[in-house]
């Protein structure tokens, strides 16, 4: 990753994304919206991309996971049955002076992190220290000053989930102050006292003020699921263990920090419910940890950059959970979560429908309510993910500069451009061939302004895998110059052998295969 400023780490790439088409800020032209973007031209096929990848690994390449597309809309006690409109709460707590609102656990967990920063900063010291011969697992198990920190975060973690459980705000607030926590725009500690806010977008479904219902804007993808389980069971014919998946928007009112794409009240979500026999939930929680994480590392990113957080706190549905973290410029931050839902979101749906959403096993001779293994992926997060990961500020051999998206080929919004080296002489009309025959395997794109030198430095920018430049040696013998953006190498190449070149670099089968 390239280096960044460290007082404001995304700076960097939240210009880079504005400047070369990834993401705009949502109604900018009226001073924007806050925490809400948009996806520029080169950011949605960044983002289709990513879909792809995932849609494929998880529904293309099982036999038994499908598909859906359920509503944004639904029927407002599908909201009290999932325990949305009683447990969706945050604990927010207000500085008096910045007037500035925060979620009173995340100010927690934040002062957890600087202490864990205090002790990784121990473990650098003793690893340059030490060199070879360090034994990072015997220095975090010995060393007085990260026993003692590491019983600091043990002592507030365990707090803190008691406050959580019990709903006792008052221990929050105590907390808060007995860590000296205080408020990131003011500096004060001048804290109101903390309570519950409900995460909920609700709305007004009807034809006439007499006949109008307050719905909600679904807070997540996965109740769509729960409730078409029996449709899709049936109509799929499908068998235990199987598994639904679904792409789509979801909405929540949250307290938003200024961390860019991260964390947003309107965002995407991919998720996918796998329904499995009870008592074989605990297998398949640790099968698909294993699997979603493969998923992750399969693209290259670094697996330095992961790590699983198993959550102290657990949802009221949960019987176990995790978290794939990602070192995000922000620090390691959730990515997506892995959580054994039990048989809650079933039985809770049959007791306020009046319907059974039972599985007969036929191998048994008996109906039960499966239980849920869940994975849930937030899709801005892994774009995310994908950008800052791949944004690099290179020194070359001649003393210059590149900033360059080194994006996963498979995921690269334009997969190659074609490039005429000089706006004449016929090389246009001869690129223009060429371009119109590749456009059916590869998004590709066309472009004569500039030097040579300057294009290929705009498409290092956006991640383009691909250059091919047209010259005179071109409309003499139909080869061309094919240019990888990462090593920069250059190879003459015929222009029938261009496609298959391509393809087995940027095709998205060889992810799957890796998988």
């Amino acid at each position: 990753m390239a280096k960044m400023d460290e007082n404001n780490p995304l700076k960097h790439i939240i210009a880079h994304a504005k400047e070369y088409g990834f993401i705009f800020p949502s109604s900018e032209i009226y001073d924007g919206l806050s925490a809400t973007y948009d996806y520029g031209q080169n950011g949605v096929q960044l983002k289709n991309n990513i879909k792809e990848y995932w849609w494929k690994a998880m529904v293309q390449m099982h036999e038994n996971i499908v598909g859906i597309d359920t509503a944004i809309f639904m029927h407002p006690t599908t909201w009290k049955a999932s325990g949305h409109v009683d447990a969706f709460n945050d604990p927010l707590i207000d500085n008096k002076d910045s007037k500035k609102r925060y979620r009173a656990d995340t100010l927690i967990e934040d002062a957890i992190a600087k202490i864990e920063a205090k002790i990784n900063k121990e473990v650098e010291k003793a690893a340059k220290r030490f060199g070879d011969s360090f034994d990072k697992e015997q220095f975090l198990a010995t060393n007085p000053r990260v026993l003692q920190n590491q019983g600091k975060i043990d002592g507030i973690n365990a707090r803190l989930k008691k406050a959580t459980d019990d709903a006792d705000f008052a221990d929050l607030k105590a907390l808060i102050e007995e860590l000296e926590i205080a408020c990131p725009v003011s500096g004060s500690k001048n804290w109101t006292e903390v309570r519950q806010f409900n995460l909920m977008f609700s709305t007004e479904l009807g034809a006439s003020a007499e006949e109008t219902n307050t719905i909600y804007l679904r807070p997540e993808t996965a109740q769509g699921i729960f409730v078409n389980f029996l449709n899709v069971q049936k109509s799929g014919r499908m068998k235990i263990p199987f598994g639904i998946a679904q792409i789509g928007k979801a909405f929540r009112n949250e307290i938003i920090a200024r961390q860019f794409i991260f964390r947003m009240r309107e965002f995407e979500q991919m998720e996918m419910q796998f329904f499995v026999k009870p008592g074989d939930d605990q297998t398949w929680y640790e099968k698909w940890k294993e699997t979603r994480i493969k998923w992750h590392k399969n693209l290259g990113l670094g697996e330095e950059n992961y790590r699983f957080h198993d959550h102290l706190n657990l949802a009221h549905y949960a019987k176990a959970a995790c978290d794939i973290e990602f070192n995000f410029p922000i620090g390691f931050k959730e990515l997506e979560g892995i959580h054994s839902r039990t048989d809650f979101d079933l039985k809770s749906h049959e007791e306020h429908s009046g319907k059974k959403l039972q599985f007969f096993d036929n191998d048994d001779n008996q109906s039960y309510v499966p239980f849920v293994i869940e994975t849930s992926i937030g899709l801005d997060r892994m774009f995310l993910a994908v950008l800052s990961s791949s944004y690099n500020n290179e020194q070359l051999e001649d003393g210059s500069e590149r900033v360059v998206l080194k994006i996963p080929y498979a995921l690269a919004p334009i997969k190659v451009a074609v490039l005429p080296l000089v706006n004449k002489d016929g090389l246009p009309e001869k690129a223009r061939g060429i371009i119109d025959e590749i456009k059916f395997d590869f998004q590709a794109q066309y472009e004569a302004k500039d030097s040579i030198g300057k294009r290929y430095r705009r498409h290092d920018a956006i991640g383009t895998p691909y250059c091919v430049t047209i010259d005179h040696q071109t409309l003499e013998d139909d080869t061309v110059t094919l240019r990888d953006r990462d090593t920069m190498t250059q190879e003459r190449i015929s222009i029938s052998e261009l496609t298959i070149q391509i393809e087995n670099h940027v095709s998205i089968k060889n992810l799957l295969r890796q998988l």
